[in-house]
């Protein structure tokens, strides 16, 4: 009995394969799993915070703005209907592109008509099927409802073209109402002081006119490739129309072209500003 006690003593506590197993699981493995996990929770604190690599981009991101406010000549007097007609929706209503209901047609608005004045006036701000919000253009909204009734009562409609708000006429009456300030001889020289910088206003406005009829009118079917128009920057639609030269181009513009109405709908426009919508086109696809 004294035999077996002694080798009892010196057998260890692993008896068996299965022993041995879970002993090299504990003395082994999960160690490993321990050091793995410990390495990266180190290495994740020496990682760089959340726009530290790039700063001012990041801090532009915390103060971007939720909201955008677009502040507008309020004292401008509103365009009537007929001339947002011509100088924005008439890029695509002449013609009736991309499936805008052409300007007259009775039939194509029927249908249109009888869902109502607010209706219309609604689909036209915020945009329907190949028509951007606004049309793509930048008018106020008493503006484009003006518009919309032009073209409906074209078609057979009795809508009445919406009044101007009536604070745009406070301002106005305001100004009639307050005393005129009398005359003195620093005012009087006011005005010719300022005649010099004036005079070179014209030359500042038309660098940046191409653009701004672009905006206006041409981008309704160049921003998103409407009825085969060449989209606005795409270098592939624009290689073949570019060799031809700007004065080719201007002249397929001031005509009209396939769904393109002469001067791009753009009636009101000038021959120099209509020209320099073609260049920024052409600028931005080279």
């Amino acid at each position: 009995m004294s035999d077996n006690h002694h080798e009892e003593a010196h057998t260890g506590p692993i008896k068996n394969p299965k022993q041995l197993l879970v002993a090299v699981l504990f003395s082994f493995v999960i160690p490993i799993f321990a050091i793995i996990g410990l390495v990266l929770y180190v290495t994740s604190a020496d990682k760089p915070a959340a726009g530290a690599a790039n700063p001012e981009k990041a801090i532009a991101e915390r103060i971007q703005k939720v909201g955008m406010v677009e502040i507008r000549d309020a004292n401008r007097p509103l365009k009537a209907g007929e001339e947002v007609y011509k100088g924005q929706c008439a890029a695509c209503h002449a013609t009736g592109a991309a499936g805008a209901p052409k300007f007259s047609d009775a039939g194509a608005w029927s249908a249109r008509i009888a869902t109502g004045f607010e209706t219309l006036v609604q689909s036209a701000l915020k945009g329907k099927g190949a028509m951007a919000p606004q049309g793509g253009g930048d008018f106020n909204d008493t503006e484009i409802a003006r518009a919309v009734a032009y073209m409906a009562n074209a078609a057979g409609a009795k809508f009445a073209e919406p009044a101007a708000p009536a604070a745009a006429g406070a301002a106005p009456a305001a100004a009639e109402a307050a005393p005129a300030a009398p005359a003195t001889p620093v005012a009087a020289a006011a005005p010719a002081a300022e005649a010099a910088p004036a005079a070179a206003a014209p030359v500042a406005a038309t660098a940046g006119a191409g653009e701004a009829l672009y905006k206006q009118a041409c981008q309704v079917c160049h921003a998103a490739g409407v009825a085969g128009a060449p989209k606005f920057g795409d270098k592939a639609a624009w290689s073949a129309r570019l060799p031809a030269g700007i004065d080719a181009l201007y002249s397929s513009v001031a005509k009209g072209k396939g769904a393109m109405p002469p001067r791009g709908g753009a009636a009101q426009a000038s021959d120099a500003d209509l020209r320099a919508a073609v260049e920024f086109m052409a600028a931005a696809a080279k």
